[in-house]
């Protein structure tokens, strides 16, 4: 049994195929201008071919393995035949025929998510272009389906300025009282122990004078018991040293220009550096820098 194509193929289906297309109307085209058209029946059927091409088209731009090219192609098929459907109905109108852009909704433009974007027109290519299918994601298409991000106002000085009251700057703090029954405890508390602690500095101060005075006598008799002898023999050899001067100076005349101290004041002056050389053996720092605190709280000199 032969198959399908090879009966297509035979002379006699050939020849039935020809007698029909002979008597068959030659097929017209749609006209180029809507105004052209004189008849409602043929502007409906023109009508009805475009939205025909516009579904196939539509169907046909959702396979993004077409390339960029041929999807901005179809894209703009799609625009075109759009604007023509609206030139037939406004010319179906015309002629007395169903006004379809009142029934008809006409698609929302859509990001990729689905959200319906108010942008007429956000391409700039003309009124009402739209994208269809995988041309929503070619690029600089994209961006214009993206939400740019919110910018926050930034405030003037006026506004700022507007919002300020008397609050503001605490006048109205002391008003309702919640103010002063919550600092006059503090201010009690803070007030006794200012007080508490002048009395603890006077105390100190006071015990510190009579250490002083009454301290530096005692203080010398136990620091210095085992020093008296080298104070001694210091003396005995400023003595010595003295008279070796004196002895190699007889005959010639000697005259002071600067005045010299004397036996006590060398011995004085001996207690002194062997008094600072025990204290700084024996005493702490801390205790050294207390008593220089007292003698100049005291004003005492030595």
């Amino acid at each position: 049994m032969a198959r399908n194509e090879e009966k297509a193929q035979s002379m006699l289906n050939r020849f039935i195929t020809m007698k029909q297309e002979e008597k068959r109307k030659p097929r017209e085209r749609r006209p180029y201008l809507a105004s052209e058209c004189r008849d409602l029946a043929d502007a409906e059927r023109w009508r009805s071919e475009i939205l025909r091409e516009i579904g196939a088209k539509v169907a046909e731009i959702q396979n993004e393995g077409l390339g960029e090219h041929r999807l901005r192609d179809l894209n703009d098929e799609i625009n075109k035949l759009l604007r023509e459907r609206g030139h037939w109905e406004r010319r179906i109108v015309e002629l007395g025929g169903r006004d379809y852009s009142r029934s008809s909704n006409a698609p929302l433009m859509t990001d990729l998510d689905g959200n319906i974007v108010a942008v007429p027109n956000p391409s700039g290519r003309g009124p009402g272009y739209r994208y269809f299918g995988a041309a929503r994601k070619l690029p600089g298409v994209r961006e214009l389906f993206d939400k740019p991000p919110e910018m926050r106002k930034r405030r003037t000085r006026y506004e700022i300025h507007k919002r300020i009251n008397a609050g503001y700057y605490g006048y109205y703090d002391d008003e309702d009282g919640v103010l002063e029954r919550l600092e006059g405890p503090a201010e009690k508390r803070m007030r006794e122990e200012i007080v508490s602690e002048w009395h603890r500095v006077e105390r100190v101060r006071r015990e510190a004078m009579k250490g002083v005075m009454s301290g530096e006598v005692a203080a010398r008799e136990v620091l210095f018991e085992g020093v008296e002898e080298e104070v001694e023999e210091e003396r005995k050899r400023e003595e010595e040293k003295r008279e070796r001067e004196k002895g190699e100076e007889v005959g010639r005349e000697f005259v002071a220009h600067v005045p010299l101290p004397d036996e006590k004041e060398i011995e004085r002056m001996v207690l002194e550096r062997k008094k600072k050389e025990l204290l700084s053996k024996y005493a702490s720092d801390s205790l050294l820098v207390e008593q220089e605190e007292a003698k100049e709280m005291l004003n005492v000199r030595r």
